[in-house]
């Protein structure tokens, strides 16, 4: 079954084309990976599929839940706001920078959305964020507050975070990029161990060995269309395009 997918999707900013015509789906338990030069398109494309920036022009649906929709000229409708936000619960987006509240403590900033948002109750969204931090190994960082923990450490409170609302989908965008090599490793870590528990994801990175070894599929883009997507052996292994080859060759990949 498809948790996501996307038909003819495109997206300016003024006469800034930064997305078009950009098609694919996600099945469930799928793991794609993202991967292209900056300024290619990849993270718009996470924030108009997450309702951080408005589709022009293009198809939506996440879980069988219709999000935009072209009307008769061609330009996306929006489902009601009762609809966006149904499939808002839907989904987890990690950013790369973290975005956890300073002012709360580890424990805080996992059960604040559950609590307010989901109405769970406390003692029991309290129970969930433990055992997300324990899968995170950070179950002695309850208590600390985001200035008290390294980069890595953050980004994993995150990924707690987003796990907490019990999203069907998760997406990342570029988790690593704010990491140092060392603490890099802790973040991919964790999302390779939610590869193997068959967790739907769709990862933005630059990391392409990790992007290789994690991925169901890999999608390239550049200049705001996909170039090329397929087999993560294929991709990286006997790239069709001339594009693909370049982009690989520069990291060593091909």
């Amino acid at each position: 079954m498809s948790i996501l997918s996307v038909k003819n999707l495109s997206k300016s900013f003024g006469k800034l084309e930064v997305l078009n015509d950009i098609s694919f789906n996600v099945e469930q338990g799928e793991v794609i990976s993202i991967i292209g030069p900056s300024g290619s398109g990849k993270s718009t494309l996470l924030r108009c599929i997450n309702q951080f920036e408005k589709i022009d022009s293009g198809e939506c649906e996440i879980c069988g839940i219709t999000m935009t929709r072209n009307d008769e000229n061609g330009k996306a409708v929006y489902a009601d706001n009762k609809t966006l936000h149904d499939i808002r619960l839907k989904i987890g987006l990690v950013f790369q920078n973290f975005n956890l509240f300073p002012h709360m403590s580890v424990l805080k900033n996992i059960t604040e959305a559950p609590v307010h948002v989901l109405k769970q109750d406390k003692a029991q969204a309290e129970q969930t964020a433990m055992e997300l931090l324990g899968k995170m190994n950070l179950s002695d960082k309850a208590d600390a507050y985001p200035c008290q923990l390294s980069g890595g450490q953050q980004q994993r409170v995150a990924i707690a975070r987003a796990l907490a609302m019990d999203p069907q989908i998760l997406f990342f965008d570029e988790p690593t990029s704010a990491l140092d090599p060392e603490l890099t490793g802790e973040v991919l870590k964790v999302i390779k161990k939610l590869a193997e528990e068959h967790m739907t994801m769709v990862i933005v990175t630059h990391e392409m060995a990790f992007a290789r070894a994690v991925s169901d599929r890999v999608i390239f883009m550049d200049g705001g269309v996909i170039v090329e997507q397929g087999d993560p052996e294929d991709v990286f292994g006997a790239p069709k395009m001339e594009r693909t080859k370049q982009f690989l060759k520069n990291y060593g990949q091909s």
